[in-house]
């Protein structure tokens, strides 16, 4: 039968206030996310610039081949995950992903300036960062108490993005050492990547601690009384013993979470075209371009372990709303009449609220309700969703702006976000007070 993670009276107590560590395995994952986001991020932060400016590429063709190219994964997200489920091969299919992303750069740094092969190493590069995202989140789920989930997906996505802010700063460097060679910034990310990749070897365990590592067991039970979550908070149903990749849809309180996930993701444009709308109305040099995911990242850095913290504490699903707010609170920012300076700031920094609000959390909510052995493929189906949703909100948005102009577009991202918005407070269930493990025979 399937155990409850919590509800044991026989489970170890321990004192409400103790301090608890992430787990060792949780830190080297996100050691090897930041060296892999040093090397995506000097191509992410060039790359707009590259295409638009350099290459002269329509806000349409760019949202197109950013559409297409995040699209690509879905197929791939689904089956990296459902095989790192099947003998628990996480470090292999992720290791793949990692492998897959540097080899790209190679791909960019050969491409010449041909829109088809620049497009194929872009495909190569989602491709690679859809099979790697959920084994690996699987494995933070594997390696952490369920009640610290909140935090020790803040933790992971803190280092994450402390690449987010080096990356940029490394390609600025190249630019004005090499007097805008783009192949350079593709050369040295390829070697940074190449890097990551030999982390994951040497670093990455396998398989999930063994107790006394600093993670526990799932079946371990949940210390002592907590503070009260969501009112709504209920003991999801255990999954039907059955085998299949889409069991997990058994579940009421996840299908509403895939649901939601789709919804919100359908209203949330890229940020290439955030950073290109801001560009555009501070009429910033192109050089000063590659800065901007600086402000984001650097206040992401900074609330993705609080945030986590207080998901963990009070509940994942208002943090997660909240996070969403925040970027509806961005849109309307650039359609309004401020000060270029308080416009820059103002969203910029709600960015990066929303991505600490979210990220990490709509993981943490999403693993309580799935079971193990299942929890790579579920996670990769709420991934798989979201990024479907964000192909069809990027085409949708390059083609208004194209059409009607950035203005029209904007307000049409606002209108349907808070639509979103609404839908989710309704459907988004809260924490659960318990989560399902693996099945267990009596």
């Amino acid at each position: 039968m399937y155990l409850a993670t919590t509800g044991r009276r026989d489970a170890p107590s321990r004192p409400s206030g103790a301090r608890r560590r992430v787990s060792g395995t949780v830190i080297a994952l996100g050691a090897v996310s930041l060296v892999t986001d040093v090397s995506s991020e000097m191509v992410t932060a060039v790359l707009p610039l590259y295409l638009i400016l350099g290459l002269g590429l329509s806000p349409l063709q760019f949202g197109l081949l950013d559409g297409l190219s995040t699209g690509a994964t879905a197929l791939v997200r689904l089956l990296g995950g459902a095989t790192a489920d099947r003998g628990g091969r996480h470090k292999q299919i992720a290791g793949i992903g990692y492998a897959l992303s540097a080899c790209s750069r190679l791909g960019l740094l050969l491409a010449g300036g041909a829109a088809g092969w620049i497009a194929t190493s872009i495909t190569a590069d989602r491709l690679g960062k859809g099979v790697r995202t959920a084994p690996r989140d699987a494995l933070i789920t594997l390696n952490s108490e369920p009640e610290d989930l909140g935090r020790a997906f803040g933790t992971h996505r803190a280092m994450d993005t402390a690449g987010a802010l080096l990356g940029p700063l490394v390609a600025v460097a190249l630019l004005w050492a090499t007097a805008e060679a783009y192949e350079a910034v593709f050369a040295v990310s390829f070697c940074v990547g190449a890097f990551g990749v030999l982390l994951w070897v040497l670093l990455v365990p396998g398989r999930r601690s063994a107790p006394g590592s600093g993670a526990v067991p799932e079946t371990a039970g949940v210390p002592g009384p907590r503070r009260a979550r969501d009112v709504r908070d209920t003991v999801p149903a255990a999954p039907p013993a059955r085998s299949g990749f889409f069991a997990a849809l058994g579940s009421p309180a996840y299908r509403r979470i895939v649901l939601c996930a789709g919804l919100l993701g359908a209203a949330t444009i890229g940020d290439a075209f955030l950073y290109l709308l801001l560009q555009q109305r501070l009429d910033l040099d192109a050089t000063w371009f590659p800065f901007l995911p600086l402000g984001a990242a650097a206040v992401y850095l900074l609330l993705a372990v609080p945030a986590g913290r207080l998901a963990d504490r009070f509940g994942r699903r208002g943090p997660l709303l909240y996070g969403h707010g925040a970027l509806l609170l961005a849109y309307g920012l650039l359609l309004a009449p401020v000060p270029d300076t308080v416009a820059l700031a103002g969203v910029l920094g709600l960015l990066g609220i929303f991505y600490a609000a979210t990220d990490g959390v709509l993981m943490a909510l999403t693993g309580p309700f799935l079971v193990e052995g299942r929890r790579a493929g579920g996670l990769a189906l709420v991934q798989t969703v979201q990024a479907l949703a964000r192909v069809g909100a990027a085409v949708a948005f390059g083609a208004v702006w194209t059409a009607s102009g950035q203005e029209t577009a904007l307000v049409a991202a606002l209108v349907a976000l808070a639509a979103a918005l609404c839908c989710a407070a309704r459907l988004l269930p809260g924490s659960p007070a318990t989560a399902p493990t693996s099945p267990r025979k009596d």
